[in-house]
């Protein structure tokens, strides 16, 4: 049986693909169950970093770690968080034309060639404009923007500056890397009060969802990292597939249900895994035997 899951409020002003805020009771009530409420929360796999944010700016953590390997979605947090007035103010002022996203689309394409901010805020825009939020898709309505909706269908100002303003009040809080995952875990595992929540690339469908998608052995690498941290305080979060199974059969593993918002809203079953120290609250998974 698939426990439904309550949709929450959105912080993050990032569409991500397989965005996880639907589990943020899930997770809010671990925090607590497991004795981290007031810690750090670290995301090792941040992406859109809902859950993170949603944590902080509801006072159930100090602070969180946002981290992410991909260098474009790592200067979008460090725009965001470390010049939020002047990233506010693009926000306010860039124009939602196919003009701007082909300059934008360039910016993105050649990071070289431009200053980490401009990359972060050509992120943000593409995440906004773009066909289901993927950074490599074409534009929201298409390049003759003939398509029912527009390139600013999901560009609302006023809700992204308000979600913006937020992160700004709580950016020393934040902790922003541009790591590999197995660094910030061995960094954070085993720490008091710290809970780690992994929530890599999917196995079997990654490479169509993330330009920075896992190989099998980058999968592999991860729950060799885990599995031997079993003691420390994490939750694993995967598509369910039998070979992450596999890779995990010494821990506990539960179902999970979750909504998907790539192309088509559904709600499908994920496999949720534990350490060995992590107490899962009542009634927001099902253990499998």
């Amino acid at each position: 049986m698939i426990q439904k899951t309550r949709r929450r409020p959105q912080f993050s002003p990032l569409r991500y693909p397989g965005g996880k805020s639907a589990l943020f009771g899930l997770v809010n009530s671990s925090v607590r169950e497991n004795g981290a409420t007031g810690g750090t929360y670290v995301e090792p796999y941040a992406g859109g970093a809902g859950l993170a944010l949603g944590l902080l700016l509801t006072e159930h953590v100090e602070s969180v770690v946002i981290n992410d390997l991909d260098p474009a979605i790592y200067s979008f947090w460090r725009a965001v968080t470390r010049r939020s007035d002047e990233f506010m103010e693009r926000v306010r002022s860039v124009e939602l034309t196919m003009n701007e996203w082909n300059m934008q689309r360039h910016v993105y394409t050649h990071p070289s060639a431009h200053s980490d901010f401009d990359l972060g805020f050509a992120t943000f825009f593409l995440n906004r404009t773009n066909r289901s939020g993927v950074l490599n898709a074409g534009a929201i309505g298409g390049k003759n923007q003939s398509g029912p909706y527009k390139i600013d269908a999901r560009f609302n100002r006023a809700t992204l500056l308000e979600r913006c303003r937020l992160i700004s009040l709580y950016s020393d809080r934040i902790d922003v890397r541009n790591e590999d995952g197995l660094a910030i875990i061995d960094e954070f595992a085993g720490r008091s009060k710290t809970f780690i929540y992994a929530d890599p690339p999917y196995f079997e469908k990654g490479s169509q969802l993330y330009l920075n998608a896992f190989k099998k052995a980058d999968h592999e690498s991860l729950a060799q990292a885990l599995n031997s941290r079993a003691d420390s305080l994490w939750m694993l979060t995967y598509d369910d597939a039998p070979t992450i199974s596999s890779l995990y059969s010494a821990r506990r593993q539960f179902d999970i249900g979750v909504y998907y918002s790539v192309r088509n809203a559904r709600k499908a079953s994920e496999l949720l895994i534990a350490s060995d120290s992590f107490r899962l609250p009542e009634g927001h998974a099902t253990h499998r035997a």
